[in-house]
């Protein structure tokens, strides 16, 4: 858990420690002449993470404020760094709502103050129309006069949007110009934004896109960066250059390419999983060690992925896709420490120059406490079992965490007999508790750890089934993983038939 540090000392000591740790930063400054610090910060933290981590992200529809970042934070274990969102294009009702944009506003800035960075996108109204219109251009509609994202301008028309003067063009600020509307608000809030315009542009679905020559697609690009630069003096962009994958002939990157003075970061959007190595080496070849993004995707990036394409900083999963990719795939991104959410520790060590910089407190990691409570199915495939097998273990449990206590009603599967239930209260103060374990005495004491994200246990059972005297001495450790998804126990038991170590993996049911 993050959250911002109050110590005002401890606060004076880290801004002079990262104060100089940013000025050093190797970063090549934005674009944007005479950028906000914010921005400047937000670019150097890319710079800083290139090659060592990537951080997580997650898309949500403008009218849906940060409800898809939670469900990822729910389903995957990891809350999303990257907050995205869309300045919309639709009607009032739909999830892509222009109607949102205030909205979006007072949410990018909630989470920025919690310790996440923003990007956003727009699906840039035709200026052949005015807002709210459709997607997809509807059945038998005017070619002349496109009203949806998707689909082409005509050439004579797209030359006109590119003409200064033109009643194309003249429409086309005013959209552009109602947009600015907003990153101004964003600008004066003291938060930068990844500014992500005319996504998928190497693509001919939207009317954006496709074009070269004279009057090109990368001419449009250039068009908004002195629009919103130039004329708006918009100070808190970092301009993120975003393609997709070079599926189809002419799609090659450098075709769209605007120059490397209007790009601070390359992306790349990517569906089925299709990180083919040609389109990362691609931005890679333009990139002159500007840092690269997985701007869109379907599912994260593969840890081998990774490994062969190490320079990506941050990937955001696009709106209702997360799961796409299977839980035990984002315990596997998980358990990588160059994976990072915003829990990690890792995390606050990296984001504190830009918050710094942001006029916020560095954020200070707190493990999150553990709680076991749950039902818990013992998978013997992912356990490490020893030479005794699964005879003597429980095979399901049923635990209730409750303040500094615990209940476990443990069940072991009896081969000859009905299936065998014993119950423990435990205090977690290391207060001896008395129970029984198949119908012998069990004293075990139980403690959380300092940080109360772990729990130990020692047992003492005085069998009454091995030569007299016998006693089983039981040490065990419990952690939760994979968002709570998971329970480990790590146990070392003592007795007659000697030492041994056994794994215990349960799921919740």
């Amino acid at each position: 858990m993050l959250r911002p540090v109050r110590n005002l000392g401890l606060l004076v000591l880290v801004l002079a420690f990262f104060a100089g740790a940013l000025r050093a930063a190797p970063a090549t400054p934005p674009v944007t002449p005479d950028a906000s610090p914010e921005a400047r910060a937000l670019l150097a933290l890319l710079y800083s993470i290139s090659g060592n981590n990537i951080l997580t992200g997650q898309h949500n529809f403008p009218a849906v404020g940060s409800r898809n970042s939670a469900f990822a934070a729910r389903y995957t274990g990891k809350s999303p760094v990257v907050f995205s969102s869309d300045f919309g294009h639709a009607r009032a009702g739909d999830s892509d709502s222009y109607l949102a944009r205030p909205d979006i506003v007072q949410e990018a800035i909630r989470q920025h103050r919690l310790g996440a960075l923003v990007t956003l996108c727009w699906h840039a109204v035709p200026p052949t129309a005015d807002e709210p219109v459709t997607f997809r251009s509807l059945p038998g509609a005017d070619p002349a006069n496109l009203a949806s994202v998707q689909g082409q301008l005509l050439d004579s028309q797209f030359q006109e949007l590119l003409t200064p003067g033109t009643p194309l063009y003249q429409h086309w600020c005013a959209q552009v110009d109602a947009v600015a509307v907003f990153l101004k608000q964003l600008e004066a809030a003291h938060v930068p934004v990844l500014w992500r315009p005319y996504h998928e542009m190497n693509g001919a679905w939207f009317w954006w896109g496709g074009r070269t020559g004279p009057y090109s697609t990368s001419a449009l690009y250039r068009q908004l960066f002195d629009r919103l630069v130039r004329h708006h003096h918009l100070t808190n962009l970092v301009w993120v250059w975003s393609m997709d994958r070079m599926s189809k002939p002419n799609m090659e990157h450098e075709k769209f390419f605007p120059g490397i003075e209007y790009v601070d970061v390359l992306g790349l959007d990517v569906y089925q999983n299709d990180f083919a190595q040609s389109y990362y080496d691609s931005l890679v070849a333009l990139s002159q060690g500007k840092p690269l993004a997985l701007a869109e995707v379907g599912n994260p990036p593969a840890l081998e992925i990774l490994d062969r394409q190490p320079r990506w900083t941050f990937y955001v999963t696009w709106a209702g896709m997360v799961r796409n990719t299977p839980r035990k795939q984002y315990a596997r991104l998980a358990s990588d420490p160059r994976i990072l959410g915003l829990e990690d520790s890792a995390y606050a060590t990296a984001v504190t120059p830009y918050r710094v910089a942001c006029g916020l407190p560095p954020m200070q990691f707190t493990p999150k406490p553990a709680n076991f409570s749950g039902e818990w199915i013992l998978d013997e495939d992912r356990s490490a079992l020893g030479t005794r097998g699964a005879g003597f273990l429980p095979a399901r449990m049923a635990v209730i965490h409750q303040d500094n206590a615990l209940t476990i009603r443990s069940t072991r599967i009896v081969e000859y007999a009905e299936d065998e239930t014993t119950e423990e209260h435990l205090p977690l103060d290391g207060t001896e508790a008395k129970s029984e374990f198949m119908h012998s005495p069990r004293v075990t004491t139980a403690r959380l750890s300092p940080d109360a994200t772990t729990l130990t246990a020692d047992s003492t059972i005085l069998t009454n089934w091995g030569p007299p005297g016998s006693k089983f001495i039981i040490h065990e450790t419990w952690v939760l993983g994979d968002g709570g998804r998971t329970l480990t126990i790590q146990r070392h038991s003592e007795t007659f038939m000697g030492p041994q170590d056994v794994t215990l993996v349960f799921v919740k049911r």
